[in-house]
């Protein structure tokens, strides 16, 4: 039975302090009751809490999908780690074209031109395929689990803390506002006391004005109370509040994680195709290639401005330049004429720049490099790359 009337008791204490709350919430929207408003530097620092959840959510929610653009196997990731169990393993997009080349090649035959570079390109797509998945994997736990920590840990410590904090504060101006009527009700009454009332009239008058004076100094007590908790809680959110510069410092270590897994990613994929590109290169008649598949050594066009459009197909319509050309022009000590395929800024004095579309004269000096011509523009002079050209009839 005592323990029905505490529950009671607290209910209806409860219940009270949320009306009150509420009461000051709504007056102080309505402009009819004073707030106390935080200090500068605390403000400040909400701010920045609330601007670092927002941007962290937006970050991680672009990486996840940066790493995995389907969203239905997100959203069964997630609900697999909702469920705290290891979402099946799949295939991703490069293991699966590879292996389908792979089938496609062992279908022609292995022996066959087409059927081998199927096979070898196959078995390059699922290594890069297993390189993505090692991008994920690196990812999700250097990049995405911290920052989904902090939005699901930190941040919501932060959040309670800051809620009380909005309580402590109610809490604080509505004994404010008590106080004050108490005060205004007190001095009214004392106001009356050159009236003095006679018999009855008279002790009821003293009784009341003792009334007010104890709920005045009840009020008083109140707003001592509660300004001391709101400094108390003020000064909690402060010290988590303060925490955000070192969850920038660990997110920036975290950034630096991530960038060095992609750089060791993308290290890989080209690896990979270098090394795809020199087996065919090595495995097939000249007659299967065209000079646009360059080496390593080979510069690759810092911009390809006709690419877009109907006007780029027919600008790299003639991009196939046979290699018998190539070899009559390097054997023979005449010159002729070609067109640039591409810009291309020279790396220094020994080399000529060109321009998309234009037309010069290039021919062969013995010794040079092969992958290189002399280019002649009028008084300019210089080495000309050859996949940047299609020699003209």
């Amino acid at each position: 039975m005592n323990i029905m009337d505490f529950n009671v008791k607290k209910l209806a204490a409860d219940a009270g302090t949320f009306l009150s709350r509420a009461v000051q919430f709504t007056e102080e929207k309505l402009g009819q009751a004073e707030k106390t408003e935080l200090d500068a530097h605390l403000e400040n620092l909400l701010s920045k809490a609330e601007c670092t959840k927002i941007w962290t959510e937006k970050i991680m929610k672009q990486t996840e999908v940066l790493l995995q653009p389907n969203p239905n196997a997100r959203i069964e990731e997630f609900v697999y780690e909702k469920l705290d169990r290891k979402a099946p393993s799949r295939v991703n997009n490069p293991e699966l074209l590879g292996q389908y080349m792979i089938d496609a090649g062992t279908e022609f035959g292995p022996g066959t031109a087409y059927g081998n570079a199927l096979i070898k390109c196959g078995e390059t797509q699922k290594r890069i395929g297993t390189a993505d998945r090692e991008l994920i994997q690196t990812s999700a736990l250097n990049f995405l689990t911290p920052l989904r920590n902090f939005i699901e840990g930190d941040y919501k410590t932060i959040a309670k803390e800051r809620k009380l904090l909005q309580n402590k504060r109610l809490d604080l101006d509505a004994a404010k506002t008590r106080l004050k009527k108490a005060k205004t009700a007190e001095a009214k009454s004392s106001q009356l006391n050159s009236a003095r009332p006679e018999g009855d009239n008279m002790v009821n008058f003293f009784y009341m004005l003792n009334f007010l004076h104890v709920k005045w100094l009840k009020s008083e007590q109140e707003v001592r109370i509660t300004q001391s908790e709101f400094d108390r809680q003020a000064e909690i959110t402060r010290l988590l509040l303060e925490g955000i510069s070192s969850t920038h410092a660990h997110h920036l270590r975290c950034l630096n994680d991530f960038v060095e897994a992609q750089m060791t990613y993308y290290a890989q994929c080209y690896q990979y195709m270098l090394d795809l590109q020199k087996q065919l290169g090595s495995s097939f008649p000249s007659s299967y290639l065209c000079n646009n598949n360059h080496n390593a050594g080979t510069p690759v066009p810092s911009a390809l401005p006709n690419v877009i459009g109907s006007s780029a197909m027919a600008s790299t319509s003639g991009l196939v330049i046979s290699s018998p050309n190539i070899s009559d022009l390097k054997e023979s000590s005449g010159s002729r004429k070609a067109r640039v395929l591409y810009d291309y800024d020279a790396a220094n004095s020994t080399e000529l720049s060109l321009l998309a579309d234009e037309v010069i004269t290039v021919f062969s000096i013995i010794g040079m490099d092969s992958d290189w011509l002399m280019g002649e523009r009028g008084n300019q002079k210089g080495k000309v790359p050859i996949t940047y050209l299609e020699l003209l009839n």
